[in-house]
């Protein structure tokens, strides 16, 4: 399947993106790990992504297309993919559409993913993460609580509640998605590609996705 995810921070994207991926074999793709992934490979453009990233300020949109044109043409994702948190915004989905075309590629749906607000605020408050960066692992002091209070189950680090998942750093965080990123949801209703899945449960969300693709 060939899917974009939308939805607001806390919304359920990157779990039910996990869960897709495990049905067929599509590939999760964020907009933060290809611009790692093309740092790391160290190709030209992720070069010169990293020159703004080590600055602290956003990738230009132009080169963020690029390394998604290079991203979509690896061979993973001729099984399918989903597209985690972009576009952001309406330029990046016209860009997309043009890229797409360019490369051939059909898109099956743009999926959104409609959570109310107090559900988002409790899980994104009670979210923690390892501290260890090369670990990551995320629990939930209510729904995924480690076996030991504050400790990371799998390696030991500390968990941390990040900087980013505080009450008032969240409420910036959606106030940024309603205003540049809700309108996507306009933009792929007037294409006829859009699924709205009203649901908090992952596998709802997931069994409305594999019945609209049949």
């Amino acid at each position: 399947m060939k899917l974009i995810l939308l939805g607001a921070p806390g919304a359920g994207k990157g779990t039910v993106a996990k869960m897709l991926t495990e049905l067929d074999g599509s590939v999760q793709i964020s907009t933060g790990d290809i611009l790692r992934g093309a740092v790391k490979a160290g190709t030209d453009l992720g070069k010169e992504a990293k020159g703004y990233m080590d600055a602290g300020d956003l990738v230009p949109d132009a080169l963020i297309m690029g390394i998604m044109g290079e991203r979509l043409q690896e061979d993973d994702c001729k099984q399918g993919f989903l597209l985690d948190g972009f576009p952001r915004t309406i330029p990046q989905a016209e860009e997309l559409k043009t890229l797409l075309a360019d490369l051939g590629i059909t898109l099956d749906m743009a999926v959104s993913l409609d959570v109310p607000r107090d559900v988002i605020l409790d899980r994104l408050t009670t979210r923690r993460t390892c501290s260890n960066s090369e670990c990551q692992a995320i629990y939930n002091t209510k729904s995924n609580p480690t076996k030991v209070e504050g400790v990371c189950d799998k390696c030991g680090s500390p968990t941390i509640q990040r900087d980013d998942e505080t009450e008032e750093a969240i409420s910036n965080r959606l106030e940024t998605y309603n205003e540049k990123t809700a309108p996507l949801v306009g933009f792929y209703e007037k294409e006829g590609m859009l699924l709205s899945v009203n649901a908090t449960s992952s596998d709802a969300v997931v069994s409305a996705i594999q019945e609209a693709i049949k």
